[in-house]
């Protein structure tokens, strides 16, 4: 992914208002980011324990969702696995997130969700970049291209349902 600025991200939310989008929280370290193993950026608000956003690069564009997801955690012993990666892990690190659709369908009230990686890392955890506290990644026959591929598509199947 290219480096962003936060003026970059403001613009790219297509499920919120301009305004909603000028009040969220965009992380201060974007120059620090290592964006060559980013497939997207993806943030939790630490003012708003429930709120996470990311923005992604999709048909020369940018686009940027603001997400929801419950604020319970699951208990340790219960395991998840994220949607995109396909990433494990133990209570609270895969929660639903929602987004609110794009357009008229997300003024009245219609959403997406999907089981994604509470912190986000998806493009980490696929290059072994980072490794899932006390989860885990299942050993594959794909190469790492070919399941970052897989993380990309289920990230756009995503993105499409915001668009219907």
């Amino acid at each position: 992914m290219r480096p962003l600025t936060e003026q970059d991200i403001r613009a790219s939310f297509i499920n919120c208002s301009k305004g909603e989008a000028k009040r969220l929280w965009v992380p201060r370290d974007l120059d620090r980011l290592p964006w060559d193993d980013l497939d997207f950026l993806g943030w939790r608000d630490p003012g708003a324990p429930d709120r996470s956003c990311l923005v992604t690069e999709r048909q020369g564009r940018l686009v940027g969702v603001a997400l929801r997801f419950p604020s319970s955690q699951r208990g340790f012993l219960h395991r998840s696995m994220c949607s995109l990666c396909l990433t494990t892990h133990r209570g609270g690190g895969v929660s639903l997130m929602t987004a609110r659709k794009a357009g008229a369908a997300g003024r009245e009230g219609n959403s997406v969700g999907l089981y994604m990686c509470t912190d986000l890392a998806c493009s980490l955890y696929v290059r072994g970049r980072k490794v899932p506290d006390s989860g885990s990644r299942f050993e594959e026959s794909l190469t790492t291209q070919e399941q970052i591929a897989r993380t990309t598509g289920n990230l756009a199947a995503f993105l499409d349902k915001l668009y219907a």
